[in-house]
């Protein structure tokens, strides 16, 4: 791999790791397009995830370091209650990457599963679009949904974490968008705009961080054969744009306009199926 594969790639991870347009199937487009080999070297890819994790923990600072600061209370208040489900909301990954990794890892090898899970990207970003409008509408017209929203802390249960941490444990699919899939999770099931987002990106630090972890003590990671400048390169690229892309991304759900990128992920897993045949 050399810098300017790098570069684009990082750019690539980091615009699309917070966009719901899944980063792990235009990774593997990435790689497919600039003749990168498809399982590439686990350096680089933990060099760019950092980045990204990076600039979720930089957006989020003062969220995160509130939560942190109430947790040492050690009493129950909002804090907790907020770090309870996102714990919650981390179950079903943690039982798919015990149990399922190796099929998981199988399937990143297949531009078949990349361009039918973004199809399916497609159809739950327009439905909970869709789903977020009228339930706005709805609010407004008999002013109930307000009153409703006091009584869940936090503005999510523990239900819907759950739920939620379901669409992210099928968000392990390459194609199908990890931020797309639990954000239309979230208001599918009736969580508000304004929360859905931060809860989206907070609650995937922990199982990347893990992943990571795992990744960096394996043998694999070692035998890695990516140069130093390539790997800074594709930090500093991964990094930049992610931090404008979760920017982007929040100001995007607060707005409900998620349809246009569930028509981009349409239009993109088609063409890879018509490619295929």
């Amino acid at each position: 791999m050399n810098w300017l594969q790098a570069f684009i790639l990082g750019i690539v991870q980091g615009l699309t790791e917070f966009l719901p347009v899944s980063s792990s199937g235009h990774l593997a487009i990435g790689k497919a397009v600039l003749g990168v080999e498809p399982a590439g070297d686990l350096m680089f890819e933990v060099t760019v995830h950092a980045a990204t994790v990076l600039a979720t923990i930089f957006v989020f600072r003062k969220q995160i370091w509130k939560l942190l600061c109430g947790l040492f209370k050690f009493k129950y208040n909002d804090e907790t209650d907020y770090i309870a489900k996102l714990v919650v909301s981390m179950i079903p990954v943690l039982i798919v990457g015990v149990f399922f990794k190796d099929w998981v890892e199988a399937a990143f090898g297949s531009m078949l599963v990349v361009g039918l899970a973004l199809v399916v990207t497609a159809m739950l970003l327009t439905f909970s679009d869709w789903k977020a409008k009228k339930s706005f509408a709805g609010a407004l017209d008999d002013r109930v949904a307000g009153a409703q929203d006091d009584k869940v802390r936090n503005g999510i249960s523990f239900w819907q974490a759950l739920v939620v941490g379901v669409g992210q444990a099928f968000a392990v699919i390459p194609g199908l968008s990890l931020s797309g899939t639990t954000i239309s999770t979230g208001l599918i099931c009736g969580v508000k705009r304004e929360s859905m987002a931060q809860f989206s990106f907070l609650m995937v630090l922990v199982p990347i961080l893990g992943e990571m972890f795992l990744d960096v003590v394996g043998g694999d990671f070692a035998a890695s054969s990516v140069g130093v400048m390539p790997l800074i390169i594709g930090f500093i690229a991964a990094f930049f744009s992610g931090l404008f892309a979760c920017k982007v991304m929040i100001a995007l759900v607060r707005k409900a306009q998620l349809k246009w990128f569930g028509l981009y992920c349409a239009i993109v897993g088609l063409l890879v199926l018509i490619f295929l045949v």
